[in-house]
């Protein structure tokens, strides 16, 4: 499923209506069986998202309180519109693939750490540039940031608010890829494709593993990861995997 950020002309930034319609597509893709990966890009050449449409997301006349002791729905039409782009708190069984397509900024950017994959093109470039407004990154950005590169590069794009361009972000590991626009879907689309030919059930297993491991200590880690093994231990497609390995034939999942 290709999820695409469609405001070319405010280099897709989000206003609500679109964090909320964004919220639902990805709801849509961990619901229904039909998709098994998703894809997150943007439209256009120049932006894959910049964050939040900073002309139409003012503070509300509310104070912080009456959206923060809230239902997440109502809070976000109450002015406490981030809570609709923190994408971890969709908790998405699926793995989700950015592929950055152009300035990856702000929320932007901290959609795309959220993602299990990232993927950038030659134009992209990348930064949290919160600071330079006198905000923060408030969509778990510093904490994710600090998790996917090491820590000096990563407080050094915190405090500063400068970006890095996309040879730099391959160079540290923020990217996995780096490729000519062209070639930025069809590759995406391509690392699906492998991941979707793998047992459902395992690959949510994996993504499972991989989120909860920054939580927990290395034995209980380990641990997890032996329960995980043990869910699967006896389902079909695990049975069928073997099977088909054996008989030297392509298996035939069934998500069971």
């Amino acid at each position: 499923m290709i999820v695409r950020l469609d405001r070319p002309e405010a280099l897709n930034a989000l206003d609500v209506d679109s964090m909320k319609m964004l919220r639902d597509a990805l709801r849509e893709l961990d619901t229904n069986n039909d998709y098994q990966v998703g894809v997150l890009t943007g439209t256009g050449t120049k932006a894959f998202c910049v964050g939040a449409d900073l002309k139409k997301t003012f503070p509300p006349e509310l104070p912080f309180a009456a959206a923060y002791f809230t239902d997440r729905d109502t809070s976000v039409d109450l002015g406490l519109y981030i809570r609709a782009i923190a994408l971890d708190s969709l908790q998405l069984t699926k793995p989700l693939i950015a592929a950055v397509n152009g300035h990856c900024l702000g929320g932007g950017m901290e959609m795309a750490l959220a993602c299990d994959l990232r993927i950038g093109s030659t134009t992209a470039t990348f930064g949290l540039p919160e600071p330079k407004v006198a905000s923060i990154p408030a969509l778990g950005g510093t904490s994710l940031l600090l998790r996917a590169i090491p820590a000096a590069v990563a407080n050094k794009m915190l405090l500063t608010g400068d970006r890095i361009d996309a040879t730099e972000a391959h160079r540290i590991g923020l990217i996995s890829d780096l490729v000519d626009h062209d070639q930025l879907l069809p590759t995406a689309l391509a690392i699906a494709d492998r991941i979707c030919a793998n047992g459902p059930l395992a690959v949510r297993a994996v993504k499972s593993i991989a989120r909860q491991s920054a939580d927990l200590p290395l034995t209980h880690s380990i641990r997890n990861e032996e329960l995980h093994w043990g869910i699967l231990r006896d389902t079909a497609d695990r049975i069928e995997g073997r099977s088909a390995f054996t008989e030297k034939r392509q298996p035939r999942w069934i998500g069971a």
